[in-house]
């Protein structure tokens, strides 16, 4: 039976440092979650800036607006009212682009928060790829050992069931003789 001390399944320098370091990283990992899991969590302008891109990246905002944008230029080209906002409509082009200058760092500070979650997270999955990777190879080797292994007995149980053979075709051509 093979042994972990079989050279077969050590691995190369390289690859044994990687393990470590990835199990050291897990620790810390562990400590980091642990502390993070303490703290209260997101900032203020952090909650806020996701209540923003919550808001305005949703399909409820998009259909308010649209209908407030429609009675906006309906209620200025049908004059019901008097008209506060002529065509071209400069009032409303200027809340919109009010809007627009107001929400966009907003979004920008969701996504980049987001951005650097995703970033956290595609690493943690790299790691986790390499070490599944070294796994696997450490188990093909056992594997490669394991057959190597079996292919010798049995190449022995051929060497001896060809000299019983032999032995047993001898002990026959002496009595025949």
């Amino acid at each position: 039976m093979p042994t972990r001390q079989d050279p077969k399944y050590h691995l190369q320098p390289s690859d044994e440092q990687l393990l470590r370091d990835l199990r050291r990283a897990r620790r810390k990992q562990r400590d980091h979650d642990a502390a993070a899991a303490r703290r209260i969590g997101r900032s203020t302008g952090q909650r806020f800036a996701d209540a923003v891109t919550g808001m305005v990246g949703s399909w409820r905002f998009i259909l308010i607006q649209s209908v407030l944008l429609a009675l906006w230029i309906v209620a200025n080209v049908a004059a019901w009212m008097a008209h506060w906002d002529p065509y071209p409509f400069i009032l409303l082009n200027l809340a919109l682009s009010f809007q627009a200058a107001y929400t966009a760092p907003f979004i920008l500070m969701s996504q980049n928060r987001q951005q650097e979650i995703d970033r956290v997270a595609a690493l943690d999955d790299y790691r986790i790829n390499v070490k599944a990777e070294l796994e696997i190879e450490l188990l093909h080797q056992k594997i490669d050992s394991l057959r190597e292994q079996e292919v010798l007995a049995l190449t022995r149980a051929v060497q001896e069931l060809a000299e019983l053979l032999r032995a047993e075709r001898r002990a026959g051509d002496a009595t025949a003789g």
